[in-house]
């Protein structure tokens, strides 16, 4: 069985997780419980921060918060020098809540509304990544109605396509995101902002997709990239300051997956970068890149009690879990695929395969299908790793299930991050009915 950052394995068989027990976490905090190991974290942040500053290279490492975010992750990202990447006024808004410099805060998202741009605007961030030409407009009224500057990026796709799952790709031609890089949009987005008043086009921004591999996508597209950029600097004289490559980096989720080392992604980056830099005679922008599954998604394990079991004879062995596609839909999403281990038995023999079944009424709330375990019974603990990115980030109340807790382990201590939600809670915002009744007849 493979481990993850600081996992280990009592003489007793628990699984222990930061210096602590995972038994003892569930009899403190319960079940379902997302557990995120903090020194992982600290590990694959800093190998990506300190390559950038160890070949001498202005950068800014943004995690992409739309993996997992609540307060005190915000408040470990800027612990660890890292900016922030949000995608919404919610994440900002919990962004500034938790106390983290707004000056280093990229803002994203395909529609972002009149009032989430003014929050932007209000709180001064760092920057706001652009993506459509409603959005130049919208920026466009409020900055010169409070005559008030603002930093952007345009983000372009640059019809590259990563190798990955259909529905995150993010970078070829037939996207929602950003103005196309061939077809003449990034040229008329550019026209729109280049001499405004009060917007400052920084650079250019591409995302090519999602649990990449390998460096050819981001070489390709860096590539790309800075050869528009030449063009706009030999026509009108534009020096870019900022080239963000986006994110994507793979994590290991099973024995298939091989992932790179931060380092290898930004070397080859840098590599590019520079090649282009020197072809073109351009000056060295700084390099901006934005992980999110590569700082937490490996960090993260959901914790369950296993409950009922059923056989299908000469078919399949179901044990089923108190969670599911509430707190974790890519499996049905994304056909996500992890592996686990019984927490209170992790030295014990694995020979058993059952399918891991959540509780939510759909047939397809597996959380993985044939996988090989120890001898399951009610009532044992079940670890699966790898699920500290989109899962509480994804997690719905659907069938009114409560959403989990989430507590952050380090060094032999444990923290609750968020907590567990009550039945209280889910009810807290409903109102009762009070329309007049209308007769039947």
């Amino acid at each position: 069985m493979h481990f993850y950052g600081t996992q280990s394995v009592t003489n007793d068989g628990h699984l222990m997780i930061g210096g602590v027990d995972t038994v003892e976490l569930s009899r403190t905090y319960g079940t379902p419980l997302f557990i995120y190991d903090l020194e992982l974290i600290r590990k694959r942040a800093r190998g990506f921060i300190d390559t950038f500053n160890r070949l001498g290279i202005k950068a800014e490492v943004a995690y992409a918060s739309k993996a997992f975010s609540c307060i005190a992750i915000y408040q470990l990202a800027n612990e660890e020098r890292l900016s922030l990447d949000v995608v919404s006024g919610g994440e900002l808004y919990t962004a500034i809540k938790s106390g983290f410099p707004a000056e280093r805060i990229h803002f994203h998202g395909n529609n972002k509304s009149y009032a989430e741009l003014e929050l932007a605007f209000d709180t001064k961030i760092g920057c706001i990544v652009v993506d459509n030409f409603y959005e130049i407009e919208l920026l466009k009224q409020i900055s010169e109605a409070r005559k008030q500057p603002m930093r952007i990026l345009l983000r372009v796709t640059p019809g590259v396509e990563a190798h990955t799952h259909d529905f995150i790709t993010t970078g070829q031609a037939d996207s929602k995101f950003g103005f196309d890089l061939n077809n003449g949009q990034a040229d008329e987005a550019f026209q729109k902002v280049v001499n405004h008043p009060y917007i400052q086009l920084l650079g250019l921004h591409c995302h090519i997709g999602s649990q990449i591999f390998e460096t050819d996508g981001f070489s390709l597209a860096a590539g790309k990239l800075m050869q528009k950029i030449s063009i706009w600097k030999e026509q009108n004289q534009f020096e870019c300051t900022v080239l963000n490559l986006g994110g994507g980096f793979g994590i290991r989720y099973t024995e298939e997956d091989h992932p790179l080392e931060p380092q290898v992604y930004v070397e080859e980056m840098i590599k590019t970068v520079q090649e282009n830099v020197k072809e073109y005679k351009l000056s060295m922008p700084e390099i901006w890149i934005e992980p999110g599954r590569s700082l937490v998604g490996d960090a993260g394990t959901s914790l369950y009690t296993i409950g009922s079991q059923k056989t299908v004879p000469n078919i399949r062995e179901y044990i089923a879990v108190d969670g599911g596609m509430s707190d974790n839909i890519r499996p049905a999403l994304y056909d996500a695929k992890y592996e686990a281990t019984i927490a209170n038995k992790a030295n014990e023999q694995r020979n058993f395969t059952y399918t891991v079944a959540g509780k939510l009424c759909e047939s397809g709330d597996k959380l993985i299908i044939d996988g090989v375990l120890q001898k399951a019974e009610p009532g044992d603990l079940l670890a699966v790793f790898c699920t500290g990115a989109y899962g509480y980030s994804m997690a719905s109340n659907y069938n009114r299930v409560p959403r989990p807790a989430v507590v952050f382990v380090e060094s032999g201590e444990h923290q609750l991050a968020i907590q567990r939600e009550s039945y209280e809670d889910l009810v807290q915002n409903d109102l009762p009915f009070t329309l007049n009744k209308v007769s039947v007849k």
